[in-house]
């Protein structure tokens, strides 16, 4: 085998003398204020025609296919139908780069060079065997019988132990919420397992082995996939029912409290990023704070607002996709009406995307998700509550959300809640520095260590554990 891999790392010169694109490559796609890693694979199959597979490192999405590979005469070309994309570009001299161009939606320059394997993700708080406690994958019914499948971590002992159910933010999520390669529920549930608490994470809809499909369900939906969790585990003789907690992130820190308003067994709740206001309204704010952090102008964030405002609309009037995109049009024209020719101009160039939006927020899980004002529920809430924000997050203002979550238990007559800003952290809980949406995937820390503290902290205290 040494022999072999040595015959192969000599032989990578000479296939470049002889015009040859077979190899690994790496390249840098820079789009605005983001810039993606780019892998490119490049292998003959057993007929001997050209296959390769791209990777976008800094998204985390490896092996994507590359749906036509052509090489002749020192040029390259590439089809990705899946992404709607292709590549051009000319071997050079020395058969060490590949430069072109890269065309989704616009061109954009690319130049691959030669290496011997793409970089990978630095991850280094994602959990390693072996692990001082049970790990057990698990499947149950959820709402409406849906096959539901997850992993159910347990301490090592006789129990009954407290639990906690994971409860992922918005959009299809496996088990471990995986972003870019980051695996916060996985992170957090080896943290409190280690810690003497059972620990359940869970597929989405339609996710990994679970069934179904997460954009046609409803935050009732999911509020019921949750507590059929609660009853898989209390059927299991290590876990105490009557200390079972619900930790929810983003989306899930809506959809835990509602579970939890429906069942007062459960024994705390912890909001991660959860909202106190109406779905409409976080968007606006998150929209405008995204927009700021990349530079954008008062006027542009002036009229992306309006624009916003008319989707919002057009969902409000139209209950279903078509619906919706037809009444967006009409405002869509209008609106292009009363603009200036350069904004009009700007408008043109993203008006399939603008409904495409529309059409995407018109599922029952994103419609149900706009109209939904937590404040009631939280108002229901008589178990322990610990709401967390990171005090950069652009996704759910913490200035907008927190007081409003505090206000709403204090008026149901909670007296055990914590509400708490974090400094520097964002949306997903990491320490940044940008603190931007692009800076998600370089970042190598995946959840703090120091909110991971307080959340352990906090939990060990209201499901009466001692350490």
């Amino acid at each position: 085998m040494m022999r072999f891999a040595l015959f192969l790392l000599l032989a990578w010169p000479l296939r470049a003398q002889l015009g040859g694109v077979e190899g690994t490559w790496q390249g840098t796609l820079n789009v605005g204020a983001v810039s993606l890693r780019l892998g490119l694979h490049v292998a003959k199959d057993a007929s001997g025609a050209l296959v390769s597979t791209l990777d976008s490192i800094d998204q985390g999405a490896m092996g994507i296919p590359v749906g036509t590979t052509k090489f002749d005469q020192g040029k390259l070309h590439l089809e990705l139908p899946n992404l709607r994309a292709s590549f051009d570009g000319t071997l050079s001299a020395d058969g060490n780069e590949i430069s072109g161009t890269f065309t989704q939606g616009g061109d954009l320059p690319l130049t691959f060079r030669r290496v011997a394997e793409v970089e990978k993700l630095k991850r280094p708080q994602t959990p390693k065997a072996p692990f001082p406690y049970v790990a057990e994958d698990v499947t149950y019914e959820g709402q409406g019988g849906v096959k539901l499948a997850g992993t159910l971590t347990l301490p090592k002992g006789s129990g009954p132990f407290p639990a906690a159910i994971l409860i992922t933010g918005s959009g299809p999520q496996d088990r471990d919420e995986t972003l870019f390669e980051h695996k916060p529920f996985f992170v957090i549930a080896d943290a409190l397992t280690r810690r003497g608490i059972a620990v359940l994470r869970v597929d989405d809809r339609g996710v990994g082995k679970s069934a179904g499909k997460s954009s046609e369900a409803t935050l009732d939906d999911l509020a019921g996939d949750v507590l059929a969790g609660t009853a898989y585990l209390r059927g299991r003789k290590e876990v105490d029912g009557n200390r079972i907690g619900l930790i929810g992130h983003s989306e899930g820190g809506i959809v835990g409290p509602l579970a939890a308003s429906r069942d007062p067994r459960v024994a705390f709740v912890v909001m991660l990023a959860g909202t106190g206001v109406p779905g409409d309204q976080v968007m606006e704010r998150q929209a405008e704070m995204i927009a700021h952090s990349a530079g954008a102008s008062d006027a542009a964030i002036a009229q992306n607002r309006t624009v916003q405002k008319a989707m919002i609309e057009a969902l409000r009037d139209s209950k279903d996709p078509q619906g919706a995109v037809a009444k967006m049009r009409l405002s869509w024209e209008k609106l292009k009406f009363s603009a200036p020719d350069d904004v009009r101009q700007q408008m043109a160039s993203h008006e399939q995307a603008v409904f495409a939006q529309v059409a995407a927020f018109a599922s029952p899980e994103l419609r149900s998700f706009v109209f939904y004002d937590p404040a009631p529920t939280l108002r229901k809430l008589k178990m322990p509550i610990l709401a967390l924000n990171g005090s950069r997050d652009l996704q759910v203002s913490p200035a907008q959300n927190l007081p409003v979550i505090a206000a709403a238990l204090a008026a149901g007559g909670n007296k055990d809640y914590t509400t708490k800003e974090l400094p520097g952290l964002n949306h997903l809980f990491q320490q940044c520095h940008e603190c931007t949406l692009a800076e998600y995937t370089t970042l190598e820390e995946t959840f703090s260590p120091s909110a991971l503290e307080l959340m352990g902290d906090w939990i060990l205290k209201h499901s009466s554990l001692q350490r």
